[in-house]
């Protein structure tokens, strides 16, 4: 049986002329897979916590040191030599200029540009979608505000950056959810970097062009392959339904309720621990939903979320 080697690595993020960048480095001659494109990072050494061995691999590899951490995606990938569980940290702040002590090469790419070298190990090319993920996703509450309010709102919200979309209010007459898919996706066709999912009907996608699909938790469970859509997430509540999220090979997951929410005020969260735990060896990015205000965020990431996901704060 092949050992499973446990390996730290590095989203390096800093802000570039066009967008947020991010950093690939490439493997010199002489080691496996020499001229391979991978985000920097190592093996972890006995004794060591997987952010411990983080700080040590960015000192020995770039001479740098890290201010900040978010522990993000794990996957595990065969390699014909090993196989390999590798946790992914996003880190936006170090000190110490990068030098390539252990690569033959550096580059900065942004995020959502298409990646200029090649070949990047495989192992690291989910992570290359997974970042262009944005870090809040809004679930619209026409139920409650109105669709005139509700789409004042998003046109406001898109105004001043918003990029990710469920359009959820399952409780509106086919006809009214139908207009309000309709307009969402018209305000949001100007912007071309947005992305619009409809929570659980398939053929509201196909009739408005959303973007894609996001399941409910109920809806997750009765599916047995990824629905056709270029982008699909889905509702979790619990260890069983992250593992079939990932096994379906989709884009993203809500894991809720974190805290007790306005809506349903006697159900108790998770609790950050346990969001955490839960989330821990996940291969797929969280955003972590139930309770939170978009000062969350924050907060969010140092548990492991990608993000935060609001139905009520987010404009």
């Amino acid at each position: 049986m092949t050992k499973l080697v446990e390996v730290a690595a590095a989203v390096l993020l800093r802000e570039g002329q066009s967008g947020i960048e991010y950093l690939l480095a490439r493997r010199p001659e002489g080691k496996v897979y020499a001229g391979y494109w991978e985000f920097p990072g190592g093996k972890v050494e006995p004794g060591e916590s997987l952010r411990q061995a983080l700080m040590r691999e960015l000192q020995e590899e770039l001479g740098i040191a890290i201010d900040h951490a978010w522990p993000w995606l794990s996957c595990t990938f065969t390699y014909p030599h090993a196989s390999v569980r590798l946790k992914f940290f996003r880190v936006p702040s170090w000190h110490g200029e990068i030098v390539p002590i252990e690569h033959d090469g550096l580059i900065w790419t942004t995020i959502g540009d298409a990646a200029t070298v090649t070949p990047i190990l495989p192992a690291n090319g989910p992570i290359l979608r997974a970042l262009e993920l944005p870090s809040l996703y809004a679930l619209t509450n026409a139920d409650d505000n109105g669709i005139d309010a509700e789409l004042a709102r998003l046109e406001r919200a898109l105004a001043s950056g918003l990029r990710l979309i469920q359009i959820r209010d399952k409780c509106l007459p086919p006809a009214q959810r139908l207009r309000l898919a309709k307009a969402v996706m018209a305000l949001a066709r100007p912007y071309t970097d947005a992305c619009v999912l409809i929570n659980d009907d398939e053929e509201l996608v196909r009739i408005v062009a959303a973007h894609g699909l996001h399941l409910s938790s109920g809806r997750l469970m009765q599916v047995a392959q990824r629905p056709p859509f270029n982008r699909v997430a889905a509702s979790c509540h619990n260890a069983e339904e992250l593992a079939h999220a990932a096994a379906l090979g989709l884009d993203f997951v809500l894991l809720s309720p974190v805290l007790a929410t306005q809506s349903h005020p006697e159900t108790e969260g998770l609790g950050w621990d346990e969001f955490a735990r839960l989330i821990e060896r996940s291969p797929l990015p969280a955003y972590a939903l139930g309770g939170l205000a978009p000062n969350m965020l924050e907060t969010a990431r140092l548990h492991g979320a990608h993000g935060i996901a609001l139905m009520r704060g987010w404009g």
